[in-house]
């Protein structure tokens, strides 16, 4: 495909490339094809890369080892998960502060890792994740806090997770249940949230224009670099089609099929 000026500039200035991992690098537990070849292309060109993953499901030693086993070894440092975001902003705002985590185990361990209470049914703060252990007990408790005047976070907004077999509920739908029933909406971490493009240049040491963030969300991946000097991305090879792309008032600097093509245009 060909670039316009201003794509080719944005590209050249780019030193690191934040990539989703659903429906980007992988999809479910499959790798794809192409992937590796993008990783190394890119060490080629005298970049780097590290990723970025809004699912709150796992913690990132889970995601290290899924890489591992993927055959990718990255250092602990480039994998960057929306749950450091919202404990890092955490430990500023609510110190100390007892949680109730609907999450999963990984979750709430890297909550008591952080010097948190995961689980207190009388907790200061509620906290939604993308819970893929959800039982109605923990609803009842998270709906009972908030309607006390507890506040409300989710660690990330995605309506659904890509997996082999099409998508499965994610953190804004279980956001969603919880809002048609206390009438509250959490405010939400993770892509787009401006507290994780700040996360992303810190861990980074990029300033906004050597970032590039590459996803196939148009309301998360794209939407966090929006208004800014940071690149998007789209690849469509994960949940965006062609229609959603068209119909959307969110659009990424730069559209390719996937990482394949991507790395062609290095």
């Amino acid at each position: 495909m060909a670039l316009t000026e201003e794509q080719l500039r944005r590209l050249k200035q780019v030193r690191i490339f934040v990539l989703d991992m659903d429906g980007t690098i992988y999809l479910g537990d499959s790798l794809f094809p192409f992937t590796k070849g993008f990783l190394s292309r890119v060490k080629e060109t005298g970049r780097d890369f590290c990723f970025f993953t809004n699912n709150s499901s796992k913690n990132r030693e889970a995601y290290l080892d899924k890489l591992r086993r993927m055959g990718i070894e990255i250092p602990p440092e480039k994998m960057l998960i929306s749950n450091g975001v919202i404990l890092e902003w955490l430990k500023e705002h609510h110190p100390g502060a007892s949680c109730y985590v609907v999450g999963t185990p990984s979750l709430r361990e890297d909550f008591r890792k952080a010097g948190f209470v995961p689980d207190d049914p009388q907790a200061d703060v509620v906290i939604l994740g993308f819970d893929t252990t959800l039982v109605y007990e923990k609803l009842v408790t998270a709906c009972d806090l908030i309607r006390a005047g507890k506040p409300v976070y989710g660690v990330n907004p995605d309506w659904n997770c890509p997996v082999e077999g099409g998508f499965i509920p994610d953190c804004g739908s279980i956001a969603a249940l919880v809002k048609a029933s206390t009438g509250v909406q959490c405010s939400f971490f993770g892509k787009p949230s401006p507290h994780t493009l700040a996360y992303m240049l810190r861990e980074t040491g990029c300033k906004p224009e050597e970032l590039a963030v590459v996803g196939d969300r148009l309301y998360t991946d794209i939407a966090v670099a929006a208004g800014t000097d940071v690149t998007s991305i789209l690849v469509m090879s994960g949940e965006t089609t062609p229609e959603l792309l068209a119909q959307s008032d969110t659009k990424p600097d730069l559209v390719v099929r996937d990482l394949e093509e991507l790395g062609q245009l290095l």
